[in-house]
């Protein structure tokens, strides 16, 4: 039978205007979650769903197993900060990862902060961190009940005392020392009428960049930039590696962009008292420029400058003229350059991009001349550490199988050679028992959309297994191959098949694959994902009847129009409705908020 689904007001006099256009707008009232319209729709969606999962009857066996698998040790890579080692460390089902402090990689590591004891029932988050240069104090962000709000504290390594330092009305803030380890910048908004808890639905507007000064009140913290003209723009300091420089990003939006302002603080005579001298490199949002490194007043650049796939290039801040800067590393005739990092000196570390496929390479960074790469299987690099003054890397792998393996390489040593440092193994769980495949199928513009595929070996094709698609597709965010205990359950003790699908949108294939998916062409999203479901109908692996779509934020936007548009293709769709600590990181948990759930019956 199917479910008799309670009746939803639609407020018919709602008509919104579009390029002369009229669109109806009934539900818009929903926007206000705390309306008493909103509370009785969830109330009514609950009543529906949650008695029909209290009657499952594999419910219990599934949490229970799913549980079981899930109390795996869990580590971030090591970071040296001033003469100690760090990392994170999950003893399984601990809410929020710990991080030890080790005086060398051989001594036994120590508790130096535990998020789990910011508050009793563990809605308070670790938040970002950020060492003094010399790694003698530690800043860190914390969060209540998933907000964005973030308020900063302060310890003193050493014995890891608490500062009083606290600084408030903190939100999508960097958190910048300047190398004498007085204090460092961060990003603040003004007081505002209204709910700042995390829960409000209005535009936060004028943030300002300041600099701390360590053991001073908030309030005498020094205002370095603000834009007073365009309110919605957000900024980011970052130090150079040398400390000279303090580099500015700016941003107005979610498109890869950038404005980028920098000061040179030997320019200034009594230290930072008020808006810096900023110099407006570049002063438009025509391309992304993200610092790597830089050898005095030359500053290498990581850039979609005339490069949807990104490359590198060079720009001395004595001759800043765009005519005069130069490229380093080209960019890549198929693969998308993913991040860069110098180390030890004088080699820049690049991981590319390779049909959503991680690939490491070193260079040199004198010349950019390519000096080795780095093997791997197929999956994702989700963690690197080492900086410029490092003698050594460390990188985190991880793929549809492997939860975790941490590689170590010490750079003084020739040849370089790369060991695992260390690998996580799931207990019960044999990788060798199932297989991971990529294919390439065709959108209805004839466009090749590549999706992955898990599943047990030896299956049978014949349209009889349950099948769970995954799909994101928006800003320029790439989906590459990650562990889930949820969805290997699924694979394992319910004969399930796995899909992921890398349609447009998001930056698997650089800036014209996300344009390929935004705005106008938004549309293409659906089709990608549409016709991944009829692929994988077609080719045999599931039936309309037993294949589930899935995806949050965005991708509960592409869950959402597909069972509209294409109802005939899918059983059940989970739209998710998903915070930042839900994509994977190596430190922490991903915590599903539940979502939408519609089956068709």
């Amino acid at each position: 039978m199917p479910f008799q689904y309670p009746n939803v007001y639609r407020d018919e006099a709602v008509v919104d205007e579009y390029h002369g256009q009229k669109v109806p707008d009934p539900y818009s009232w929903l926007e206000d979650p705390d309306s008493e319209k909103s509370q009785a729709f969830v109330n009514a969606q609950n009543q529906l769903t949650l008695p029909f999962l209290e009657e499952c009857p594999v419910r219990e066996v599934f949490k229970e197993r799913m549980t079981e698998l899930y109390d795996y040790p869990k580590y971030s890579c090591p970071f040296k900060r001033g003469k100690r080692y760090f990392h994170f460390y999950n003893t399984g089902l601990q809410n929020q990862s710990v991080l030890y402090v080790q005086e060398n990689l051989k001594a036994e590591p120590k508790l130096f902060l535990d998020p789990n004891t910011f508050s009793d029932d563990g809605t308070v988050a670790l938040q970002g961190y950020t060492f003094s240069e010399d790694g003698e104090y530690m800043a860190y962000g914390v969060s209540a009940s998933g907000s964005d709000w973030v308020e900063i504290r302060f310890l003193r390594v050493d014995g890891a005392v608490a500062l009083d330092d606290r600084l408030e009305r903190v939100k999508f803030s960097c958190m910048a020392w300047t190398h004498d380890g007085k204090g460092l910048f961060y990003n603040s908004y003004p007081e505002q009428e209204g709910k700042s808890d995390g829960t409000e639905t209005s535009t936060n507007l004028n943030q300002k960049l300041y600099y701390h000064v360590l053991g001073t009140p908030q309030s005498q913290d020094v205002l370095c930039a603000e834009f007073l003209e365009e309110p919605k723009w957000m900024s980011g300091a970052e130090v150079s590696d040398d400390g000279r420089y303090i580099l500015l990003s700016i941003r107005e939006g979610c498109d890869p962009v950038n404005r980028l302002w920098y000061c040179d603080l030997n320019t200034i005579q009594n230290g930072i008292t008020g808006l810096l001298p900023w110099v407006k490199l570049v002063d438009n949002f025509d391309a992304e420029y993200e610092y790597v490194t830089n050898e005095g007043s030359v500053f290498t650049f990581k850039t979609n400058l005339d490069a949807p796939r990104y490359r590198l290039i060079n720009i001395d801040f004595a001759q800043p003229s765009p005519s005069q800067w130069k490229e380093l590393i080209p960019q890549h005739d198929k693969d998308v350059l993913e991040f860069a990092t110098c180390t030890h000196s004088t080699s820049i570390f690049v991981c590319y991009l390779h049909d959503v496929k991680n690939v490491l390479k070193m260079f040199r960074l004198e010349s950019g001349e390519e000096l080795k790469t780095f093997p791997l299987d197929v999956g994702s690099i989700v963690g690197f550490t080492g900086r410029k003054k490092d003698s050594e890397i460390f990188y985190y792998f991880t793929s549809f199988l492997s939860p975790a393996i941490i590689y170590h390489c010490d750079l003084t040593k020739t040849p370089l050679q790369p060991h695992v440092f260390r690998e996580v193994k799931v207990k019960g769980f044999d990788a060798a028992d199932y297989q991971t495949s990529q294919v390439f199928y065709p959108s209805k513009d004839g466009t090749q959309i590549p999706m992955f595929i898990v599943h047990k070996k030896g299956i049978q094709l014949d349209g009889s297994h349950p099948a769970f698609l995954y799909g994101y597709g928006g800003f320029n965010i790439s989906i590459t191959p990650s562990y889930s205990v949820s969805r290997l359950m699924f694979v394992r003790h319910l004969g399930g098949v796995l899909a992921v699908a890398n349609i447009r949108g998001g930056g698997e294939y650089g800036e014209t694959w996300h344009k390929g998916g935004m705005l106008e062409n938004k549309q293409n999203c659906f089709t990608d994902f549409q016709c991944a479901a009829e692929y994988l109908i077609k080719e045999g692996y599931t039936s309309p009847k037993k294949l589930t779509i899935n995806g949050g934020s965005n991708g509960g936007l592409l869950v959402a129009a597909c069972v509209n548009q294409r109802p005939d293709l899918f059983g059940c769709a989970v739209a998710q409705v998903l915070s930042s600590s839900q994509y994977p990181d190596p430190r922490g948990q991903r915590r599903p908020v539940p979502g939408c759930v519609v089956v068709n019956r």
